[in-house]
């Protein structure tokens, strides 16, 4: 692991000792933070909100409302419930698991020899399923370079554990994902951030029209890896259900419009399973169709002089 700045080591100092506190006071905390947030009306919210206004427009505005609220409290929790995630041994982390549904689908894929794709969308605790993929071998997890260099320290901390290996989301990601796949190894990537204009297709997501990442169709098609969704439901006891299930098979087709399509509809169903636990607080739809003359949906209007 390259050198790592002082303050990314006091950032995982602090995520430690947060981690530390018993399980039900960082539910409640968390769940305070997020109505707290909620109440405040920051950015978040308004996120959440306005995305939420894009994909489900005929929900009524009360209960979409109240949707937000239920978004913000699931927030809080998943943010202080990873930096537990971030800073335990693996094998307690792992005791958060009541069970694994689809475990046979990914036991028959690791057999096949090409390795495995594990789409994984931003729902529930992602960060729970590395812990479990890389406890079963070595898995290499595509992630965003935060732009300070504190903050992507720390994230090689906190990711960065036995069989993990970071891989960062750039133009030339491909390369050591395709070599890992050929040595038979699982590849994790979210499927549902927003990548860079030239990095992936335009392709309804809720019925509006999202610039998705063609990385999972790619490889896909190169390689022939199955590809798996993947994904740990909070259950409400507080541990999780971990399921996997075999992704649409236009997922690999050499149509990316086609395959990013199918990606995204598989990301949806997922979303829909409990609208609470997605991640809305995410500006999934900053980037317009070049062309549209749609605007960014995210910017307030301005006002008119007088």
């Amino acid at each position: 692991m390259p050198s790592v700045p002082f303050a990314s080591r006091a950032l995982y100092a602090t995520a430690w000792a947060v981690g530390r506190l018993p399980r039900a006071l960082q539910r409640a905390l968390g769940t305070a933070m997020g109505e707290l947030a909620w109440r405040a009306n920051g950015r978040e919210p308004r996120v959440a909100r306005r995305n939420l206004e894009l994909a489900l427009p005929g929900m009524p505005e009360t209960e979409r409302e109240a949707l937000v609220r239920a978004v913000m409290r699931e927030t809080g929790r998943t943010a202080l419930e990873t930096l537990r995630l971030w800073t335990a041994r693996r094998a307690d982390t792992l005791r958060l698991v009541a069970g694994c549904e689809g475990l046979e689908v990914l036991e028959a894929a690791e057999r096949g020899g090409r390795g495995v794709l594990v789409a994984a969308p931003h729902y529930g605790s992602w960060e729970l399923l590395v812990e479990f993929m890389a406890a079963r071998g070595p898995f290499s997890l595509v992630y965003r370079v935060p732009e300070s260099a504190a903050g992507d320290g720390f994230l090689r901390l906190a990711r960065g554990g036995d069989n993990v290996r970071l891989v960062p989301a750039e133009a030339n990601a491909m390369r050591p994902l395709w070599r890992a796949l050929q040595a038979g190894e699982t590849v994790g990537i979210t499927p549902d951030h927003q990548p860079k204009l030239g990095g992936g297709e335009f392709a309804p997501f809720f019925g509006v029209p999202a610039l998705t990442l063609s990385l999972i169709p790619k490889l896909a098609a190169r390689t022939g890896a199955p590809v798996l969704v993947g994904y740990a439901e909070r259950l409400a006891d507080g541990r999780f259900m971990l399921r996997f299930e075999s992704a649409p098979a236009a997922i690999a087709s050499d149509d990316l419009h086609v395959a990013t399509a199918a990606m995204n509809a598989a990301v949806e169903a997922v979303a829909r399973r409990d609208l609470r636990q997605y991640q809305w607080t995410y500006k999934r739809y900053t980037l317009r169709p070049p062309g549209s003359g749609e605007p960014n949906p995210y910017t307030r209007p301005r006002k008119e002089p007088g």
